[in-house]
């Protein structure tokens, strides 16, 4: 059974997709996020923490980060991750359960705080900004590790964290359908598509939409609710499809078909008919999505197949399906071939691009800034990061499987095509590596 009622859902639902049309308004999404905060902090220390107050805050926040920079409402731009440290830090502080606390991931965080001392940036350049851009969301990433590392996480409650975290979602869509133009009226090429993103970076639009992709999916799988009807559901998931190929922006919708891939192979996994259930859902999300896929790139003249083939508008392959990320990948290894230990420090891979090669892109693989700013230190970073989630995954059962290894996906495919940007890669690690507990027989009737 849901801890939350489908009527609460419904409700909570319906409300959210009325405030992504209110959200387009300044003032109302400047004050949101300090109310989250606000009524977070309040929530977590009233109940101290006894029902997951901490991951049902950080999730809805975690969920809300792309939405609000949308609508132009953070105070600051790294308001969302320092918000969810707070809440994690601090359920784990006046909780009065036992928790473990994992050595790999103290050691991990204390790997990062060596790359302080080797910040090298120019004089005018502010050295706190740098470290605080540069290492909020690996510090955020630890502190969730930490909290969730071996935590019963019962099905029930991973499910209501993940309708809370679609909440905000859902408020996105619902954003994107009164901002952006008509579909008729974008001109599509060969590039992310600002327009079809609400004038915000497609990059982290499509992201988040394929995380709701992903949720909602999940909810199908197990015969969950988000709108109460199925029927509802099924077009929520289809038209945060639709939204997300529209922005031209592949790793997102490439990240959430990967999850859902491996989603479903652990799932059918635990199902007794296994050989049905391969066909059965298999089949149906294949049909489902060529159909929908096509329907897109009809409504885009074409231009939608063009550019998951690497083409551009006109046709032509273009030379680097990447788009400059394997050039930044590779500046970033050369810069670790030149300082391999300790690498340029914290916020020095910027300048070192700019200085020797005159790329003055930002990131986008936190597997590379990690490389190059941190050397063989930031690699045994990396092995940590790595190794303690796959060894805990395979210890599950499938079901359990499914969830962890999708949060595992998430969390590699995001920081290696949008870096660590926002605070979801470093909360949906932590989920990777917690205990989801089972009901009696909850994981063969689901």
């Amino acid at each position: 059974m849901n801890s939350l009622s489908n009527h609460k859902r419904l409700v909570l639902a319906v409300v959210h997709l009325i405030l992504g049309a209110l959200f387009i308004s300044g003032l109302i999404a400047k004050a949101y996020p300090l109310l989250i905060l606000f009524f977070g902090v309040l929530y977590i220390i009233r109940n101290k923490n006894e029902n997951n107050e901490a991951i049902y805050w950080s999730a809805y926040l975690v969920g809300s980060e792309v939405m609000l920079r949308m609508a132009g409402g953070m105070i600051f731009y790294e308001l969302p991750k320092y918000a969810v440290l707070i809440f994690l830090f601090m359920g784990m502080v006046v909780e009065k359960r036992n928790h473990h606390v994992s050595l790999s991931y103290l050691i991990y965080i204390l790997l990062l705080l060596i790359g302080i001392a080797f910040v090298d940036i120019p004089f005018n350049e502010s050295i706190r900004k740098a470290i605080a851009f540069n290492l909020s969301g690996p510090i955020l990433l630890g502190v969730s590790a930490i909290y969730f590392y071996r935590r019963p996480l019962q099905l029930s409650a991973l499910m209501d964290m993940l309708f809370y975290m679609a909440l905000s979602i859902i408020s996105m869509a619902s954003m994107l359908f009164f901002k952006t133009p008509a579909i008729s009226d974008i001109r599509f090429g060969g590039e992310a598509s600002f327009e079809a993103s609400g004038g915000y970076g497609p990059n982290q639009v499509a992201t988040i939409i394929g995380v709701g992709v992903f949720i909602v999916a999940a909810h199908l799988f197990l015969k969950r609710r988000i709108f109460a009807l199925f029927s509802i559901d099924m077009f929520l998931f289809t038209y945060l499809i639709y939204r997300g190929l529209l922005t031209f922006s592949r790793g997102g919708m490439v990240t959430a078909f990967l999850a859902i891939s491996l989603f479903t192979y652990y799932y059918i996994l635990s199902r007794e008919n296994k050989i049905l259930s391969l066909a059965k859902y298999s089949g149906l999300l294949a049909l489902f999505g060529i159909a929908l896929f096509m329907y897109t790139s009809n409504a885009t003249g074409g231009m939608l197949e063009n550019r998951y083939a690497n083409k551009n508008a006109a046709g032509v392959t273009n030379s680097d399906m990447t788009t400059g990320r394997a050039t930044l990948f590779a500046s970033q290894i050369g810069a670790f071939f030149e300082h391999p230990f300790f690498g340029v420090g914290v916020g020095g891979g910027k300048y070192y691009r700019i200085e020797e090669l005159d790329i003055r892109a930002a990131s986008h693989s936190e597997m590379g800034r990690l490389i190059s700013e941190h050397g063989l230190v930031g690699i045994v970073a990396l092995l940590i990061l790595l190794v303690v989630p796959i060894r805990h995954m395979f210890k599950q059962p499938y079901l359990a499987r499914a969830f962890l290894g999708s949060f595992l996906i998430f969390w590699f495919l995001t920081i290696n095509h949008s870096a660590m940007r926002i605070a979801f890669p470093g909360f949906i690690y932590g989920l990777s590596v917690a205990v989801i507990v089972f009901k009696d027989n909850e994981e063969e009737d689901e």
